[in-house]
């Protein structure tokens, strides 16, 4: 059962990517220009260049492609399975090989400039923390929240070191990890935001709280009040907002449909809610949206998912280490 929570949770992770990759960066509105009926799924056919991207002067995304999300995700988790652990030196190995999405104005084209592994970034609050840190919920239970925080802290200083990232990279992890975990959606929040105030503070943890509190009290989820409200082009509103709708549907597809619906930065909002909702509830996961994925990216995500997994089985039997705790 855990393992088709972790494959739900890497599935929902990739899909989400990939369906929010056609509508990132849009207002609203310029989701409905391009998509009048909004987005249902892939617009288009697999493989060929979403529209919007064509003579993109750093990329012509493709319809099934997944991007800098899944690619650094992958990276975090190669890390930790050659060192069985996470440490942010060997992340910092598996990310100077990342090549999507890397282009002046971006954390990730800064860290490989200076082209150092064991750099600890000082600053940097986007969400690129955020997106990666699933390997980091498959390492450890939720039970082990020290290490987590830690773990979360390792796998984003590389790239990402202020305090809302950290506290934004920790607050998914624990989520992501109690839905492992199979815990019911209420508890998943408490975690949520008990792991975002240890981490760096109040701000992300109090935008979980109110973002959740009033999503939660709608009779229904209306991406263009969603767009009004909690437009996703800030750290306290992306990663808040992945995690609210989540928990709220319980559901992979709902989630990413939302996601890419309201635009912002839509493919972060729909992996890091895909990959909560695939662990949560791994039947939601669009089966034919992930053929879409794997078959257009074969970068062997399941067979990643399943050597963590067992990893994971090994780390379960250590003494929690209290490394949180320490600065990381």
């Amino acid at each position: 059962m855990r393992l088709d929570r972790i494959f739900g949770c890497f599935k929902g992770l990739a899909t989400g990517d990939a369906i929010g990759k056609q509508t990132e960066t849009l207002a609203r509105s310029g989701v409905l220009r391009w998509h009048p009926a909004g987005i249902t799924g892939f617009e288009g056919r697999p493989g060929d260049i979403i529209p919007r991207y064509v003579g993109n002067r750093w990329r012509e995304w493709r319809i099934g492609e997944t991007t800098d999300d899944t690619e650094q995700t992958i990276a975090v988790a190669r890390a930790i399975l050659r060192e069985g652990k996470v440490c942010h030196e060997a992340v910092g190995k598996e990310l100077l090989q990342c090549r999507k999405s890397v282009h002046p104005g971006v954390s990730m084209w800064t860290f490989q400039q200076i082209g150092d592994p064991a750099r600890v970034a000082s600053g940097g609050d986007g969400c690129g923390a955020a997106m990666r840190v699933a390997p980091v919920a498959v390492l450890h239970g939720s039970d082990r929240l020290d290490e987590l925080i830690h773990g979360a802290c390792e796998s984003a200083v590389p790239t990402h070191g202020g305090p809302l990232a950290i506290s934004a990279a920790a607050a998914v992890a624990i989520t992501i990890s109690a839905a492992l975990d199979g815990k019911p959606a209420a508890e998943v929040l408490r975690h949520a935001v008990e792991a975002a105030r240890r981490a760096g503070g109040s701000t992300i943890a109090s935008s979980i709280e109110s973002i959740h509190a009033d999503l939660s009290r709608r009779g229904g989820l209306n991406a263009d009040e969603i767009a009004a409200q909690y437009f996703p082009n800030r750290p306290e509103n992306i990663v808040p907002l992945a995690i609210a709708l989540a928990l709220i549907t319980e559901s992979a597809e709902a989630t990413i449909l939302l996601a890419a619906n309201v635009g912002g930065d839509a493919d972060s909002v729909a992996s890091i809610g895909g990959a909560i909702a695939g662990a949560l509830r791994p039947e939601t996961v669009n089966q034919d949206w992930f053929d879409v994925v794997e078959s257009a990216n074969g970068d062997g995500l399941l067979e990643i998912a399943a050597a963590l997994a067992t990893l994971s089985c090994a780390t379960a039997s250590r003494p929690d280490t209290g490394a949180a705790r320490r600065s990381c």
